[in-house]
Formats: C-alpha cells, sequence, structure tokens
C-alpha cells in the first residue's frame, strides 16, 4: 500500500512540476530610462558545470556569460551596452545601468546544464523620465 502511495505522490509531482515549469518562462519588465534594471537568471548559485549565457535582440547577439568564476561581458556591434552591463557571478543575473531607451528589447538567459538547457526571456519596456 505504501508503495502505490509513492507513486502516486511523484506522479502528482511530476505533473505540478511540468504545469509550473513554464510559468517564468517569458517575463515583462517596464523601467524608467535612467534607472538599473536586475534581469534574475532564477538561480540562487551557479553549479559546478553549469554556464550562463545572455542574448540581446531578435537576432541572439551574445552580451554575457559566466560559469561562476569568469565573467565575460560582450557589447553589441553599435556599442549601446559600452559600460552598462553588470553579471552576477554567484547568480548570474544580468543588471542593465542607466537604461535608455535603445536597451528596449527581448533579452534571453540560456543556463546551459548536463541535463537540460532552459531559458528565460524578458522583455524590457523602457519609458522616459
Amino acid at each position: 500500500m505504501f508503495k502505490g502511495k509513492t507513486v502516486f505522490f511523484w506522479l502528482c509531482f511530476c505533473c505540478l512540476d511540468g504545469v509550473f515549469a513554464g510559468t517564468d518562462a517569458e517575463k515583462s519588465v517596464s523601467v524608467m530610462e535612467g534607472d538599473s534594471v536586475s534581469l534574475n537568471s532564477g538561480l540562487t548559485e551557479i553549479q559546478n558545470g553549469e554556464k550562463i549565457i545572455w542574448t540581446f535582440g531578435s537576432n541572439g547577439s551574445l552580451i554575457a556569460k559566466t560559469d561562476g568564476v569568469k565573467n565575460t561581458i560582450y557589447d553589441v556591434p553599435d556599442g549601446r551596452f559600452r559600460d552598462r552591463l553588470k553579471l552576477d557571478k554567484k547568480t548570474g543575473s544580468l543588471t542593465i545601468m542607466n537604461i535608455r531607451t535603445e536597451h528596449a528589447g527581448v533579452y534571453e538567459v540560456k543556463i546551459s546544464r548536463s541535463r537540460s538547457s532552459p531559458s528565460y526571456r524578458f522583455t524590457v519596456t523602457v519609458t522616459g523620465e
């Protein structure tokens, strides 16, 4: 009897996990021009073997990556992110400082793991001062 309850519990747990897994997959974020905004990777701490990759825009331009040890910040060809991005080594969250309307758009974070690679999208809207 106990074995059947255990199986039922795990089936329910897996179904709930599937239902709620995608709820944070896409978020809309509104920020005032000149403010800073942090885009949360969803991690409390980067685990060994995980890589965090941030991209921007419809063409998926690479803007930042970390493995928890080394952070690398990139800029897009037009230089709009120069000295504005900060990547948290512990969580992989991305902060955009002194944001401008040119920074509005879709940001995507991909968490690369050995078994899975979930990704989350943020649509950032910047409103005037």
